[in-house]
Protein backbone atom coordinates (compact mmCIF):
# COMPACT_ATOMS: atom_id res chain seq x y z
CA UNK A 1 0.00 0.00 0.00
CA UNK A 2 1.22 3.40 -0.79
CA UNK A 3 2.29 6.19 1.86
CA UNK A 4 0.19 8.91 2.49
CA UNK A 5 2.32 11.49 0.87
CA UNK A 6 3.17 9.61 -2.18
CA UNK A 7 -0.97 9.55 -2.57
CA UNK A 8 -1.01 13.30 -2.43
CA UNK A 9 2.43 13.92 -4.15
CA UNK A 10 0.58 12.17 -7.34
CA UNK A 11 -2.66 14.18 -7.04
CA UNK A 12 -0.51 17.58 -6.79
CA UNK A 13 1.20 17.24 -10.03
CA UNK A 14 1.52 20.42 -12.37
CA UNK A 15 -0.43 20.62 -15.49
CA UNK A 16 1.06 18.26 -18.74
CA UNK A 17 3.09 20.46 -20.97
CA UNK A 18 2.73 18.38 -23.46
CA UNK A 19 -0.92 17.38 -23.03
CA UNK A 20 -1.69 21.60 -23.09
CA UNK A 21 0.32 21.83 -26.32
CA UNK A 22 -2.03 18.83 -28.30
CA UNK A 23 -4.76 20.52 -26.52
CA UNK A 24 -4.53 23.69 -28.30
CA UNK A 25 -2.98 22.30 -31.65
CA UNK A 26 -6.33 20.46 -31.38
CA UNK A 27 -8.66 23.37 -30.72
CA UNK A 28 -6.68 25.66 -33.57
CA UNK A 29 -7.16 23.20 -35.99
CA UNK A 30 -10.67 22.62 -35.29
CA UNK A 31 -11.52 26.76 -35.05
CA UNK A 32 -9.60 26.76 -38.13
CA UNK A 33 -11.63 23.84 -40.35
CA UNK A 34 -14.85 25.39 -38.86
CA UNK A 35 -13.78 29.22 -40.62
CA UNK A 36 -12.54 27.61 -43.43
CA UNK A 37 -16.20 26.02 -43.92
CA UNK A 38 -18.08 28.96 -43.45
CA UNK A 39 -15.73 30.31 -45.40
CA UNK A 40 -16.29 27.99 -48.37
CA UNK A 41 -20.13 28.24 -47.46
CA UNK A 42 -19.73 31.74 -48.40
CA UNK A 43 -17.47 31.69 -51.40
CA UNK A 44 -19.86 28.97 -52.92
CA UNK A 45 -23.65 31.05 -52.06
CA UNK A 46 -21.39 34.21 -53.36
CA UNK A 47 -20.42 32.55 -57.22
CA UNK A 48 -24.23 30.92 -57.10
CA UNK A 49 -25.68 34.17 -56.74
CA UNK A 50 -23.50 35.20 -59.73
CA UNK A 51 -24.11 32.37 -62.22
CA UNK A 52 -27.68 33.52 -61.71
CA UNK A 53 -27.08 36.82 -62.04
CA UNK A 54 -25.20 35.87 -65.29
CA UNK A 55 -28.10 33.50 -66.68
CA UNK A 56 -30.89 36.18 -66.50
CA UNK A 57 -32.82 33.92 -63.65
CA UNK A 58 -32.73 36.66 -61.11
CA UNK A 59 -31.93 40.48 -61.22
CA UNK A 60 -31.12 42.63 -58.91
CA UNK A 61 -33.28 45.39 -60.19
CA UNK A 62 -36.44 46.00 -58.57
CA UNK A 63 -39.65 45.68 -61.41
CA UNK A 64 -41.93 48.43 -62.33
CA UNK A 65 -45.61 46.98 -62.06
Amino acid sequence: MAAPHQVARAAHRGPSVVKEIVYGITLGISAGLLWKMHHWNYQRRTKEFYDLLERGEISVVVEDE
